[in-house]
């Protein structure tokens, strides 16, 4: 296997670079099989080039996995052909849906952050609810 040239990384803002090179070089495994553990992911994606970690997140109640799976390859050609030979092929008799991961996104909108009252809709139904009526006229000088 011949050594493959490794990408410069632009000068700048390092974090985001790095973080857009993770985002290309981790898939997203679908479809699990219960059977499914972190060995036998790594023994299924291993062929197509080194691992940087392999993780199959768990359901705090039921301690079982979710049916999904993350694999970070060191390299981003490596994910590229593990999600070209591996979508949609068969493990345990279940067929896989492979895909580049999506980078996580754990920033709340401010949509989610506004309470359900400040949206003008629903506080004019509730204090319609209560026999109220909002003042528009009041509202408008």
């Amino acid at each position: 296997q011949g050594r493959r040239e490794r990408p410069r990384r632009a000068r700048g803002d390092p974090g985001a670079m790095s973080e857009s090179q993770i985002t290309k070089r981790t898939v997203y495994v679908g479809g699990l099989a219960e059977q499914v553990d972190k060995k036998v992911l790594e023994a299924a994606f291993l062929p197509f080039g080194d691992l940087r970690s392999v993780e199959i997140p768990v359901d705090m109640k039921s301690g079982a996995h979710r049916g999904f799976g993350f694999i970070e390859f060191m390299e981003v050609e490596d994910a590229e052909d593990a999600i070209d030979n591996m979508h949609h092929a068969e493990l345990y008799g279940r067929t896989l849906r492979v895909n580049l991961a999506r980078a996580a996104n754990n920033k709340p909108s401010t949509e989610s952050n506004r309470p359900i009252w400040a949206d003008d809709f629903f506080y004019r139904k509730k204090l319609q609810d209560e026999g109220l009526g909002v003042d528009d006229e009041a509202l408008d000088a």
